[in-house]
């Protein structure tokens, strides 16, 4: 009996079964370029990093992700609640309404967001550390992290026992977002911030781009190689000034978003535009 139980499992369309890769479900975006920048949308069971200075979209597209997740899986969407964990406040509630407006099927959309605030990067452990079992009965399906720079600005300096106690908690945050994406099929979206690049030099290539620039500067995404070692992928947006037509003095601001590092995804950027109702990408 052993061996032929054996001889089956051996058989090769038994192993290419188990070679083919299982569909990861995606979130949509709300947005058909924006989707097929990415392959279809946010993935689930994954971290997937927002990295920008302040005014480039990052928290905007986190917002309709709170609205497109509740599409039913028909429409790109989770079919689910959000769950919404912010550090700067306030909440910007406004927008979301206004985001809302581009939704119309959804039913109340408001009242399947859930929000927290957070304090501190130790506090954001600890809310994760409790989620597990509320998981288990939520119909929770995203997680937005906004930001998670903010939360270890104040809270560490900068030397090697404060950076070594922070990489640590890097990995226990990051830890445990990817076993909670990965139990639960959840799709986690954080939100980083920039620093500004001061060295000429080359430096550390991290994912596609040798060099990241946004508002005319050089910049790299904030808490370093240690925090992009945790995260599946990263998406950088960034937004420049141009002259609109011929008033020297009329500006116009264009946004790009580009994927940097992701296992599925090729180097690539689309240019998006924010409105009053909705954020889309625009075709090359």
């Amino acid at each position: 009996m052993n061996q032929t139980r054996i001889t089956h499992l051996m058989k090769p369309e038994n192993l290419l079964q188990q070679l083919t890769p299982i569909p990861t479900q995606k979130c949509t975006l709300g947005c058909p370029i924006l989707d097929g920048l990415l392959n279809g949308g946010i993935p689930c069971n994954s971290i997937t990093e927002l990295v920008a200075e302040s005014g480039c979209g990052k928290t905007q597209i986190s917002l309709q992700l709170l609205l497109t997740a509740q599409l039913p899986v028909s429409l790109g969407g989770l079919s689910s609640t959000s769950l919404y964990l912010y550090s700067e406040s306030p909440f910007p509630l406004r927008r979301l309404h206004q985001l809302s407006s581009s939704f119309p099927t959804l039913k109340n959309p408001l009242d399947n967001i859930l929000t927290h605030p957070l304090h501190s990067a130790h506090h954001l452990f600890d809310v994760l550390s409790q989620l597990d079992s509320f998981l288990l009965s939520s119909p929770i399906k995203l997680i937005v992290i906004d930001s998670i720079a903010a939360l270890f600005r104040f809270e560490f300096e900068n030397n090697p026992r404060d950076l070594k106690q922070r990489s640590g908690l890097f990995f226990k945050i990051s830890s445990k977002l990817k076993e909670q994406a990965r139990r639960f099929g959840l799709a986690v979206v954080v939100i980083n911030q920039v620093v500004d690049v001061m060295d000429d030099s080359d430096g550390l290539r991290i994912g596609n781009s040798a060099c990241l620039y946004t508002s005319e500067r050089k910049v790299s995404a904030a808490l370093g190689l240690s925090w992009a070692n945790c995260v599946n992928m990263r998406l950088f947006l960034s937004r420049n000034e141009e002259v609109a037509g011929d008033d020297c003095f009329a500006t116009r601001t264009r946004r790009f978003i580009r994927v940097v590092f992701a296992p599925h995804l090729p180097d690539s950027y689309c240019e998006f535009v924010i409105t009053g109702e909705k954020i889309c990408g625009l075709e090359r």
